[in-house]
């Protein structure tokens, strides 16, 4: 059922998997160049568009997003791309970091002389200046050893492909020459200078005619360049034997002494490493550890390698490695043994290890020697999260600090003395600290015990009367950290709960988490969210009329699921960049890596429970869905826009409910390095559309 009528026409094509014929009308919408899919498209916009824009509250509620999201503010260390480390990183004497001040539109990286004084920050990289337009972003960055250049990876309109540059720290003026595919949306990107700044490693896609056109989008490779040499002058250097070179995502990493250049490979986005090093004054690369043991994660100390290993335990324990050539995980000692806490990172300093803990969800941090004696706790504050644990030189880590209602602090701790925070502090004129958080935990359907954390105003009610939006992921070892998002206030300040939900198919209580909610068991993290929701509703936080969810790419997905399998559970549904075709999203380059962690129709187990939740496939005609809202971009390199115009196209048809099924469709990515702007317009058009149909009757602040 349509707003205004819109006529989508089914083509029915059907394909046999297995034996089992699967039918379906809207493949049409897969070819995003044709006039017809454009022309639908533009359709969809246009009604989502007129839905959104008459509503009684938009105007307000885009007002509020402009003065939250443009307020006077600064944040450090929060990169348009929010994978991997984030923090500041030292340059020599000095120290480069990215620093985001609304209303500019991207992040812009500066340099400072301390860490503790950031009065005279100085610009050394501003996308907003290189490109007016905004959609030019920072991927990541990574300074030479000497502290004279800085090698940035810049793409554009979210696209994730990344072009890299050397930047003059001192000037700002681009030297050297640029490198082109060190990036992409499938297997990302990174790079690990020489000690002696003389040049670095870096990933490589394969440029035109060196594959075929379908294999553009896989086989990384790792390359070698040295300053002053044309492009022509690179090398491959990549490491092996690999698990499988078509879907490899390469991990870069330089020990600080100049001596070892370390590569992770990880097969796909399954979670499963290789782990291997090399001299950096020749030789070649040695294999360290295989798929086989576990080693999920693995940095240099003082003359070692260590390697966080799942192999005897789900929740991990430290292993250390002397380094010297050809040594393998066989050689390790373990100094850090499993324990209760599940263990999700490290660092290492000449005379001390520091290890990241995941309890559930929220953050713990553990110091203790090199060999694993006089392991203490560090104080942290309760329900945090703690992220890009790292290291600023051999004898000094930093780390971020941040929760549900706090904003986030870098600290920096040196051998032997106690943490300190940096002037590196997240600056906001809202204050969400008078916000309560509470734990709770909902039981699936299995038995499981399910985590979730609600943010409510001081005092609320349990009378079911409160107006809810629950959100979860699930998926790929993710865990869903106590995150302070300024763009909640949106919520909250309209009497809002907001729960977060950490499902199995995470890594909140380490790998069997994890495992247990991937492949062939996904349908568990299905289950642990409707038994969230079901809890919400039991505890008098909501009901099912004032419940609203949402969730993005694989957290999409799972909002495809609980719609399709529970369409009577929420009122309101928001599935942001969501993977909704099962069956076909392998056929997307990204799809073949996350095929490692979803499955593949070409093994008949893994159909048979793809088919079985695949949103798409079980939308029934005749069901009263709820309101729902689909968004994608069309050039998304990680969930084919197809996935949530098919949806649309078919929930459209198939609803029995007066409620909307809107599309939202733009000229971006996977929301990755969206300018300022554009991330406003999603903001106002999610939260008038959620209290629309919660009937909340919006309140300006």
């Amino acid at each position: 059922m349509t707003l205004l009528g819109i006529d989508t026409p089914r083509v029915t094509v059907s394909t046999t998997y297995h034996g089992v014929t699967v039918t379906e009308d809207y493949r049409w919408l897969e070819d995003a160049t044709s006039e017809e899919t454009k022309a639908w498209t533009a359709a969809q916009n246009a009604q989502t568009r007129a839905f959104l824009d008459s509503r009684p509250s938009y105007a307000a509620v885009r007002r509020r997003a402009e003065e939250i999201a443009k307020a006077e503010s600064v944040s450090w260390g929060r990169g348009s791309y929010g994978l991997g480390f984030e923090g500041p990183r030292r340059a020599g004497a000095a120290y480069v970091v990215l620093r985001h001040e609304p209303p500019k539109q991207q992040p812009v990286l500066v340099a400072l002389a301390d860490l503790d004084d950031v009065s005279g920050a100085r610009v050394v990289v501003d996308p907003n200046s290189i490109d007016e337009t905004g959609v030019t972003t920072i991927d990541w960055f990574v300074p030479s050893p000497d502290g004279e250049l800085v090698a940035v990876s810049l793409s554009s309109h979210g696209s994730e492909e990344g072009t890299l540059h050397l930047y003059s720290i001192a000037s700002g003026e681009a030297v050297d020459i640029s490198i082109p595919r060190v990036q992409g949306g499938t297997a990302g990107g990174s790079l690990a200078w020489a000690g002696d700044s003389s040049g670095f490693w870096y990933t490589r896609g394969p440029a035109p005619g060196e594959r075929r056109p379908e294999d553009l989008a896989f086989f990384q490779e790792v390359w070698h360049h040295a300053l002053g040499e044309p492009l022509d002058r690179d090398r491959c250097d990549q490491p092996g034997p690999l698990a499988d070179p078509r879907i490899v995502e390469h991990f870069l990493e330089a020990s600080s002494d100049g001596r070892w250049v370390m590569d992770r490979t990880q097969k796909g986005d399954g979670g499963e490493w290789q782990v291997f090093v090399r001299p950096q004054d020749g030789g070649h690369w040695w294999q360290v550890a295989d798929i086989s043991d576990r080693c999920i994660w693995a940095v240099f100390g003082r003359d070692a390698l260590y390697l966080l290993s799942r192999a005897r335990s789900p929740r991990g324990e430290v292993l250390r490695l002397a380094l010297s050539h050809g040594a393998t995980v066989a050689e390790t000692e373990c100094v850090v043994s499993a324990a209760e806490i599940t263990i999700e990172g490290l660092a290492a300093t000449e005379s001390r290890l520091w290890l990241l803990d995941v309890d559930g969800g929220p953050s713990g941090l553990r110091v203790c020697d090199p060999d694993g004696a006089n392991l203490t706790g560090v104080d942290v504050p309760p329900v945090c999260a703690i992220e890009s644990l790292g290291t600023l030189d051999a004898r000094e880590v930093v780390y971020a600090i941040e929760s549900f209602t706090r904003p986030r602090v870098w600290w920096r701790a040196a051998d032997g003395a106690q943490p300190q925070p940096t002037a590196l502090a997240d600056m906001t004129p809202f204050d969400l600290s008078r916000y309560e958080v509470r734990r709770e935990f909902a039981t699936s359907a299995d038995g499981a015990q399910v985590p979730m954390t609600l943010v409510t105003a001081p005092g609320a009610r349990r009378d079911g009367s409160a107006a809810a939006l629950l959100t979860g992921y699930g998926g790929f070892g993710v865990s869903l950290k106590p995150r302070f998002d300024l763009t909640r206030l949106l919520w909250l300040e309209q009497d809002g709960v907001l729960a977060v939900a950490n499902l199995r198919g995470g890594g909140e209580y380490g790998e069997e988490w994890h495992r247990t909610g991937r492949l062939t068991a996904k349908q568990h993290v299905f289950d642990d969210f409707a038994a969230c929701a079901r809890r919400l509703i039991d505890l008098g936080v909501t009901s099912t009329e004032r419940l609203a969810i949402i969730g993005g790419s694989n957290g999409g997905l799972l909002m495809g699921a609980t719609l399709t399998q529970h369409p009577e559970l929420a009122r309101a549904v928001v599935a942001l960049v969501p993977v909704m075709d099962m069956l076909r999203a392998e056929l997307h380059p990204n799809g073949t890596f996350v095929a490692e962690e979803l499955g593949t129709v070409q093994d008949p187990e893994q159909f048979e429970a793809l088919l079985a939740y695949s949103p798409y496939h079980n939308v029934r005609d005749g069901i009263a869905y709820p309101a729902t809202l689909l968004t994608g971009g069309e050039f998304d390199p990680r969930v084919d826009a197809y996935h949530p115009k098919k949806m649309a196209a078919r929930l459209q048809a198939a609803t029995a409910a007066s409620q909307p099924i809107l599309l939202r469709i733009e000229s971006g990515g996977h929301g990755i390095g969206s300018p300022l702007d554009e991330t406003i317009t999603k903001l106002t058009d999610t939260y008038t559309f959620i209290f629309d149909q919660l009937g909340i009757g919006y309140r300006p602040a």
